[in-house]
């Protein structure tokens, strides 16, 4: 089973069950990734898993945005609400890498990409993040590739 098709099925069973927050989570992710389809003009042909994971990273970091915003406002019902939107998102996504994961692969791509400065990070975030898209958070991966640089400079 495809993850678009997981996701369908996911929200016929929402619908019988009456999950108000999947429900409507699940139906502006579909919503997302018929938009993509047109945008790729893929129309029958559909988007591969990948491409649907990387719909989902999106609408992810949309939430945490909104949430930032929510939090200057001091509105925690809304910040409570798009918690419970992320970890409805959070099920479409393949297990997430902890920080140790990341920090291994980080010293891998910096000795791949032969960095020896923070001024080379491009260089290996060119190598890292294909191989953590949709495993990790884009911000995660970036602390660590500057603190592991960092590291370097200093000793």
């Amino acid at each position: 089973m495809s993850l678009r098709e997981k996701i369908s099925s996911d929200l016929k069973n929402a619908l019988r069950d009456r999950k108000a927050v999947d429900l409507s989570v699940l139906r502006m992710l579909q919503s997302a990734i018929r938009n993509r389809e047109i945008e790729k003009k893929r129309g029958d042909a559909g988007l591969t898993d990948e491409e649907v994971i990387e719909v989902v990273t999106s609408e992810i970091k949309k939430r945490k945005e909104a949430i930032e915003g929510y939090i200057k406002g001091q509105r925690q019902d809304l910040v409570d609400k798009e918690n419970a939107e992320i970890a409805v998102l959070m099920g479409y996504m393949p297990k997430q890498m902890g920080e140790a994961e990341i920090r291994e692969e980080a010293k891998k791509a910096i000795e791949e990409a032969g960095a020896k400065t923070p001024q080379d990070m491009g260089k290996v975030m060119k190598i890292l993040m294909p191989r953590m898209k949709g495993k990790a958070d884009g911000a995660l991966v970036n602390k660590i590739v500057k603190e592991e640089l960092e590291k370097m400079m200093s000793s």
